[in-house]
């Protein structure tokens, strides 16, 4: 006998979306429907979706990106890109000898080069008609521009707009990148040098070890920083066309077009690059270029990722230590309990979005190794997010290093208990050298002697949570009565700092100004004030 199907209460209520044209000046309007079941009557939400805020939207743009960053990846951008592509193609074409188009077709493509929000609308209805988003634009245009609506994508595939555009983002999105490196890295440098000199407590294993500057380990940052423009920038200038290849990249609509002419179908590849303002285009493509461009474009993001993620830890760990800060606004809240906290919110967002940025570089990776000989359609689904986010991704985190770096909050009096604290352990070879050197006294009487004396204080600091009183057994310990008087100079910390002061200079002074050089005039001193 079969049992009969129960109704849980916990059963999930229906939500159903309207189909009626939405009116933003209407509030959301929410009724209820009741539904019966077996057991008992459960209620269900009707929403009426009136405006962005009923839809999700991601984080990368609504919350934390830029408006520059989020316009290179907008829609309106990447519809009006696809014109200019075409206007562009157009006009190399006719320039080639193509009589079939127009002044006047040229005329209307270069009056509706942007795209209108009724032009996009328009568009997205054709596209759920046509299942196609490239020649859902073309016919959308063609009705903006009837003199060209015979002669737009002449010869072209969709990727001749679709893959152009994309290396264009690409190309515009790296230029702002750089231009923010250049000043996290010129914000960070000024940093440097202003506490070249100021000693610090070293950790290696996160245990103290030998002392450094804070200067010192700001050069650790730059160095990496240095290194992850040096990739944008090989990055940036790698960045060439797909071009006029065709739909499997052999040229073969084009050669058509000019009558079997070889040299005008080069001629118009060449053409159209330059219009387009750049150098060069892949000598050889399928229907797409090779998505292995998409790893060599989003690999130096992934490892500039990386290099926040490690700058943004330090600045973490040292909060804990209270040495160093990033900056804490007047009005700012550090936690809605604890009111006295100060938590580095900005750093952890910059490993949190680190850790995303480096994860959207496999994406790149496995969609490059599955392309099948000339295209497969599975690499644009993926592309459409990943390309964009990552981008976006590395945007977000130089605006936050830029605020950071800019109000860095240092602790000189914390430090200075944190070194005084193990520095009498650091100074036993120091006062062993000056027993032995400067007294005659035997090296290894001496280290007994002063091995002893560490242990003890040792035992204060670890068993009895004391201070360190090495130094205060040594004053009282009549062995060491002959060094008495340069124990002040044998622990002064300026002495084991090695050439941190030295190493800053010379880093700063060559390898930050020789990277910034070429790049002086993007250097500027505007404040970057996150939004949350």
């Amino acid at each position: 006998m079969k049992k009969k199907t129960r109704y849980k209460s916990r059963a999930v209520p229906l939500i159903l979306f309207s189909s009626h044209k939405l009116n933003l000046g209407q509030k959301t309007s929410t009724t209820f429907l009741q539904f019966k079941y077996k057991t008992r009557t459960r209620s269900a939400r009707i929403y009426t979706m009136v405006s962005d805020n009923d839809t999700y939207m991601t984080p990368l743009s609504a919350r934390y990106g830029s408006k520059e960053m989020s316009h290179i990846f907008s829609m309106r951008n990447r519809y009006s890109t696809w014109r200019e592509l075409w206007y562009s193609l157009a006009r190399a074409e006719k320039s080639l000898g193509l009589d079939v188009i127009t002044d006047k077709a040229l005329k209307q493509m270069s009056e509706h080069l942007t795209i209108t929000d009724e032009e996009i609308e328009a568009a997205k209805k054709e596209e759920a008609r046509v299942r196609h988003d490239v020649m859902a634009h073309v016919h959308v245009f063609g009705d903006t521009c009837p003199e060209a609506a015979g002669i737009i994508h002449l010869g072209a595939t969709s990727c001749f707009v679709t893959d152009n555009a994309d290396l264009i983002f690409m190309r515009d999105a790296y230029d702002l990148l750089i231009e923010k490196l250049v000043n996290v890295i010129d914000r960070l440098s000024k940093f440097a040098l202003k506490y070249k000199d100021m000693p610090v407590l070293g950790w290696t294993h996160f245990q103290p070890a030998q002392l450094t500057t804070v200067g010192k380990r700001a050069c650790l940052w730059l160095q990496e920083l240095l290194w992850d423009l040096r990739n944008f920038e090989r990055a940036r200038n790698d960045i060439g066309l797909r071009g006029t290849k065709g739909t499997t990249g052999t040229q073969a609509s084009f050669l058509s077009l000019f009558h079997g002419d070889g040299k005008q179908v080069e001629a118009l590849d060449k053409k159209v690059v330059e219009l387009m303002g750049f150098k060069h285009a892949y000598p050889v493509t399928g229907q797409t270029y090779s998505r292995k461009i998409d790893i060599d474009m989003l690999h130096p993001l992934a490892s500039f990722g990386a290099s926040c993620h490690k700058m943004a830890t330090d600045i973490r760990l040292l909060a804990h230590l209270k040495e160093v800060e990033e900056p804490f606004e007047k009005s700012q809240i550090g936690s809605s309990a604890m009111a006295y906290k100060r938590n580095p919110m900005r750093c952890e967002r910059v490993c949190s979005l680190s850790r995303h940025l480096g994860a959207l570089f496999q994406d790149a990776f496995n969609t490059s190794s599955v392309q099948w000989f000339e295209r497969t359609l599975d690499d644009s689904a993926i592309r459409r997010i990943s390309v964009p986010e990552a981008f976006l991704t590395a945007d977000i985190l130089l605006s936050t290093l830029t605020n950071i770096t800019e109000g860095l909050v240092v602790y000189p009096k914390v430090i200075e208990k944190h070194i005084n604290a193990e520095l009498p352990f650091m100074a036993t070879e120091n006062i062993i050298m000056a027993m032995v050197e400067d007294e005659g006294a035997s090296r290894q009487e001496c280290h007994e002697e002063i091995r002893v004396l560490s242990q003890q204080a040792s035992s204060v600091v670890k068993q009895q949570g004391g201070e360190n009183d090495l130094i205060q057994r040594i004053k009282k310990d009549e062995y060491f009565k002959p060094i008495w008087s340069k124990l002040d100079k044998l622990l002064d910390p300026s002495t084991f700092i090695g050439r941190a002061p030295q190493q800053v200079e010379g880093f700063i002074s060559h390898d930050v100004h020789d990277a910034l050089e070429p790049h002086k005039d993007l250097i500027n001193d505007v404040e970057v004030k996150l939004s949350v």
